[in-house]
C-alpha cells in the first residue's frame, strides 16, 4: 500500500502472453471471458504495445464558437452555483439565485471565452480530441495461471468470437 492507502501499481508488467489482439475492445472481451469462465482474472494484465498519440481535428475555431462555448460552459457553472446559493436562501429567493448565477456565469463564460480565443492569436484555430492509442493489446498472465488461461482463449477463438494474433515469425 502507498501511503494515501491506494495500492500501488508496478508499472512493469509481468508474466506470459496469452494473447495479442488488435484492438482494446477485443482484449477486454478476452479477460471478460476468462471471467466468464470462472478464471481468476486479478492474475492478468492487459498492455498497449507502440503507444501514440492521436489528435482528431473536429473542426475550425472561430469566435463564435469560442464565445458560444464560453457562454454554455459558463452557464453551466452559474447554473451550479445558482442552485447551490439557492439551496440556502429562505423564502422564495432560491429562483432568483438560481437565475442570477445562470446569467452571469453565462457573461463571465463568454468574457473568458473570448480571452483564451484572443490569446491564441491566430495559432490552433481548430478544434480537436486527442486519444492515446496502441498498436496492439497483450494480454498477460502470471506464470503459474497461463496455461490454464490459454485453453479458455483456445476455446473463444474457436467460437469464432475473438482470436488473438498469430506470433510473428522471425526468419
Amino acid at each position: 500500500m502507498t501511503t494515501q492507502g491506494m495500492p500501488s501499481m508496478d508499472p512493469r508488467p509481468t508474466g506470459l502472453t496469452i494473447g495479442t489482439y488488435d484492438t482494446y475492445r477485443e482484449a477486454q472481451r478476452a479477460v471478460d471471458y476468462l471471467s466468464d469462465e470462472k478464471f481468476p482474472v486479478e492474475h492478468t494484465t492487459i498492455v498497449g504495445n507502440n503507444l501514440r498519440q492521436v489528435e482528431k481535428i473536429t473542426g475550425r475555431l472561430t469566435w463564435g464558437k469560442a464565445l458560444t462555448a464560453g457562454l454554455a460552459s459558463g452557464a453551466w457553472f452559474g447554473l451550479f452555483v445558482g442552485v447551490l446559493l439557492g439551496l440556502f436562501t429562505t423564502g422564495g429567493g432560491w429562483l432568483a439565485a438560481v437565475i442570477t448565477g445562470v446569467v452571469l456565469g453565462a457573461i463571465f463564460g463568454m468574457a473568458f471565452g473570448a480571452i483564451g480565443y484572443a490569446q491564441l492569436g491566430g495559432r490552433r484555430d481548430f478544434t480537436s480530441r486527442t486519444a492515446v492509442v496502441a498498436t496492439t493489446y497483450d494480454v498477460l498472465c502470471d506464470f503459474k495461471f497461463a496455461e490454464e488461461a490459454r485453453n479458455h482463449l483456445a476455446k473463444l477463438a474457436l467460437k469464432g468470437e475473438v482470436a488473438p494474433r498469430l506470433p510473428e515469425q522471425s526468419n
